[in-house]
């Protein structure tokens, strides 16, 4: 298993001028208990089976195993899910040494634009894009995961 690092934030300007790739992402959760998510994940023409651990206190690691599977499976497995999608497009944005993954939540999660970055340690140093928001890594109410069950566009109402 490796351990993924990453800080999320929210975007709050135009991210658009340096997207060198977007790609459409439709996910489902078998598990979504937390601390322990299993995920069957269709992007493009591929399909993915990950399954994720506890965060730390800080909310920036945690264990991951992800594994390619066909798109047929993905498919099948889609089935087997909680009830909802997290339906988004992926763009990513080259800055300074490392690569921003910007996704742009559309279906119930609509407004939602969450930008992350994988670093190598907790205490890594990284440009920040000018388009950069508020950081929202230890907020589970951000985890794909909880927008199933509470999507964003649900928020204003709660």
């Amino acid at each position: 298993m490796a351990i993924e690092i990453e800080r999320k934030f929210l975007v709050k300007g135009d991210f658009t001028k340096g997207v060198f790739e977007s790609e459409r992402i439709v996910q489902g959760y078998i598990c979504s208990t937390p601390g322990r998510t299993v995920r069957v994940r269709i992007r493009g023409k591929a399909g993915f089976l990950t399954i994720k651990g506890p965060s730390d206190e800080k909310g920036l690691s945690r264990y991951e195993f992800e594994q390619q599977i066909s798109l047929s499976d993905a498919n099948q497995l889609m089935k087997l899910c909680e009830s909802g999608v997290i339906d988004k497009v992926r763009n990513l944005v080259h800055c300074g040494k490392r690569v921003w993954e910007i996704d742009v939540f559309h279906g119930a999660n609509e407004g939602l634009i969450i930008a992350e970055i994988e670093l190598g340690s907790e205490n890594e140093s990284f440009e920040k894009p000018d388009w950069l928001g508020e950081e929202v890594s230890g907020d589970r109410r951000y985890y794909n995961s909880m927008l199933i069950a509470h999507p964003y566009s649900e928020w204003k109402n709660s």
